[in-house]
């Protein structure tokens, strides 16, 4: 599999797991501009990094820009949401389980 062999969506974004390992998840993740009102509120730990694109979080009730290089860690149960990002933004996540 190429990390950058993909399809970008016309809507939502696209989760496509690249490890799937007992403690550790790896998911490539892929963004449209036209995004859902979905709140995440995950039992494990998340690590994020934007690899292309410009993203804008709500994490705890507070707004975060993520641009180009730009990480971010989500601890468990923390809701979070993406609010916006533009076309064909690209990320990696970590799911850390404990």
């Amino acid at each position: 599999m190429n990390f950058f062999d993909f399809t970008i969506p016309q809507q939502g974004e696209t989760f496509s797991t690249l490890l799937n390992h007992p403690k550790v998840k790896i998911v490539r993740i892929v963004s449209s501009d036209e995004l859902g009102e979905k709140e995440y509120v995950q039992e494990e730990d998340e690590w994020v990094l934007l690899l292309e694109g410009e993203a804008k979080l709500l994490l705890n009730r507070k707004e975060v820009t993520l641009k180009k290089g730009d990480s971010l860690f989500i601890p468990a149960l923390i809701p979070h949401q993406v609010l916006s990002a533009q076309m064909g933004t690209l990320w990696i996540a970590l799911h850390i389980y404990i």
